[in-house]
């Protein structure tokens, strides 16, 4: 579906749903607003909503766009705003991190939310300030703020599994060596949080940019809201960057752990080599069938030289076992 909603506002509490092709000419009073939430639309829906709002054509052409990065651009009589929705992809173990778009215009009359690929809707937090008409009555200004907050409290829930997923790597590397696939996967981690990451930066500028410039379409008591959503996006990247750090520790200490292993092994080749050499080298000498050998008449020579062997490689065993290379 298109339209997921349009409905009329005034003092915080809904007057009616609305058709989306005369919207404009049920806000009658000055304080009313009117929230329009779109899903996927086609072109001619949301030419139909610029006609009714004056919606500036670049902006509309990028709302249509589901790959732009965060932005926020000021048309002067309305702001456009995109953000970055995320979303898990697949079983937890093996969740990868999905991306959504929605773009937002805000006006003083209305609040247009366009959203592309998420599986996350706005009914939540339309429900929850429907039933606070206190805070609703704030505007299209407060409603853009809760809907940013709303995709922000998002990327906390997908940070909490990919936090699990590298925790668990990083004790699996620590208590066995990594096979192929646990090293595939923690690269595919790290590569997600590196693609998160430039996102996460221009959704920082953004929210800083409510905060430090103003706009004429953005009340000053709705500042220190947007304080608040810069702080819980910082968080976020503060947290994407503990990953990242840990993934990369991981990757170098299986590193180091392998080569410890490989030393190990190399170790004990050359010892138990060495071990051999010694009747290697005996029995070569008595398998060269010269005529005249040391001791190669005498009664007990075989026995000796047994003993010998056995003497030596034992003595040899012991050190190397002293030592810690078997």
């Amino acid at each position: 579906m298109t339209v997921i909603a349009a409905r009329i506002y005034r003092d915080g509490r809904l007057l009616s749903n609305v058709d989306l092709a005369t919207v404009s000419l049920n806000l009658e009073k000055k304080e009313d607003f009117v929230w329009i939430g779109l899903h996927e639309p086609d072109d001619a829906t949301l030419a139909m909503v610029q006609k009714q709002f004056g919606l500036h054509e670049l902006a509309v052409e990028d709302a249509l766009d589901a790959r732009h990065l965060p932005k926020m651009e000021n048309y002067g009589d309305h702001l456009f705003v995109v953000a970055r929705t995320l979303h898990l992809e697949g079983e937890d173990n093996e969740a990868r991190i999905g991306y959504g778009n929605s773009a937002i215009f805000v006006g003083r009359q209305f609040i247009i939310t366009v959203r592309h690929g998420s599986i996350r809707g706005h009914a939540p937090v339309r429900k929850q300030l429907e039933v606070t008409p206190w805070l609703l009555k704030h505007g299209p200004d407060y409603i853009l703020h809760a809907i940013l907050d709303y995709i922000v409290d998002g990327y906390f829930d997908v940070i909490d599994v990919v936090e699990e997923q590298v925790l668990a790597m990083e004790d699996h590397a620590l208590e066995s060596f990594l096979g192929r696939a646990e090293t595939a996967r923690l690269f595919t981690l790290r590569r997600d949080l590196f693609r998160l990451r430039r996102i996460l930066g221009p959704m920082e500028d953004l929210a800083n940019r409510f905060v430090h410039i103003g706009l004429p379409q953005i009340d000053d008591n709705i500042a220190p809201y947007f304080r608040d959503l810069t702080d819980h996006v910082r968080r976020v990247n503060h947290r994407v960057e503990g990953l990242r750090d840990t993934l990369t520790s991981v990757i170098e200490t299986s590193g180091l752990l392998e080569q410890q292993r490989q030393g190990v092994i190399t170790r004990q080749l050359a010892a138990w080599a060495a071990i051999l050499a010694v009747p290697t080298a005996i029995a070569g000498v008595y398998g060269m069938n010269f005529k005249f050998m040391p001791e190669i008449d005498w009664k007990y020579g075989y026995f000796v030289v047994v003993g010998a062997m056995m003497t030596i490689c034992t003595g040899l065993y012991i050190k190397f076992k002293r030592a810690g290379w078997l």
